[in-house]
Parts: C-alpha cells; structure tokens; sequence
C-alpha cells in the first residue's frame, strides 16, 4: 500500500513536471468583428489563457473611420470594440487585468475616465495611461488590454448605459 502511495505521487511529480514544460500555444487571431480585412495587424494575440489585445481606436466596426462627437464617443466606441474583441474570443471585460490608455491630448484625461468607468465594476484593472504626438487616423484616444483567463480573476464588468 505504501508502495503504490510512493508510485502514484512519483507519477504525478512526473506528469506536473512534463507540463509545465510545454511552451504555450501562440494564436494570433482575428475575428472580422472590429478592423476591417486587410489591416497589419492581428486583433489579438493568444499565448496559453493570455489574450494581448492590439490597441482599439474609437473606429466603427468594419471601417476605419472614426465615430464622430469627439473624445467621450470615441472612448465609447474604442472600449466597446474592446468588449466585442475579448468575447469574439471567449474573454470578458471583467478577465482584463491591465490596460494602457494614449490620449492625443493628456488634459482630456477626466472625459475618457468617465467612460472607462462605465465598462468596469468592483476591481479595475492595473492601467497606466500617457499623452501622446498624434494617434492613428487622427484618433484622440486608444486603449491595449490584456486579458487572462482564469476563475480566480472573475470580476464583474457593467454593460454601460446605452451599450447593446
């Protein structure tokens, strides 16, 4: 009996061991949903239960045209085509644990904060936030997220009023 207690911890040991050494898996995904074909870039990118997103812009979906109304739409637009990325993929706003916002203008800091606010409740991601010399397409703002998948992260994300 103690025998096969010594063999079946030895086997796990083992099969733990080969496990952790397999290197992740590596997706680079698109999913049509935001950037219209053709762009140079993937949406996202998967390694293991990670998800990198490419930086969103307040684009309407399957253009590259910018929503009109300036900066609190486009912020609107750039977080909800965040939202429609991470479930294109099986993610959710509350599996993002880090985001980096770039403003055009760094004084607009309090207009985009009102939105992003919106599209999170309870524990916020880790965010670090710059002012930049001119975005893409004449963008005022964009926002990268990285999203990690996991039961123990689960968090609540708030549909903004408005939103579908």
């Amino acid at each position: 009996m103690k025998n096969t207690w010594i063999i079946g911890l030895f086997g796990c040991l083992i099969a733990c061991a080969a496990s952790a050494a397999e290197p992740a898996k590596v997706e680079f995904l698109n999913s049509g949903k935001v950037y219209p074909a053709g762009v140079p870039l993937s949406e996202a990118v998967r390694v293991g239960d990670t998800l990198y997103l490419s930086g969103q812009i307040g684009i309407q979906p399957g253009t590259l045209k910018l929503v009109p109304g300036g900066i609190r739409e486009e912020s609107r637009q750039a977080m909800t085509n965040i939202r429609t990325t991470l479930e294109a993929h099986g993610y959710s706003l509350g599996d993002v644990v880090k985001c980096t916002v770039m403003l055009a203008d760094i004084s607009k800091w309090s207009e985009f904060n009102e939105v992003y606010l919106t599209f999170f409740s309870g524990k916020y991601p880790a965010r670090s936030a710059l002012g930049t010399n001119g975005l893409a397409l004449g963008a005022q703002v964009e926002v990268e997220c990285i999203a990690h998948k996991t039961d123990n992260l689960s968090r609540p994300a708030v549909q903004p009023s408005g939103a579908k």
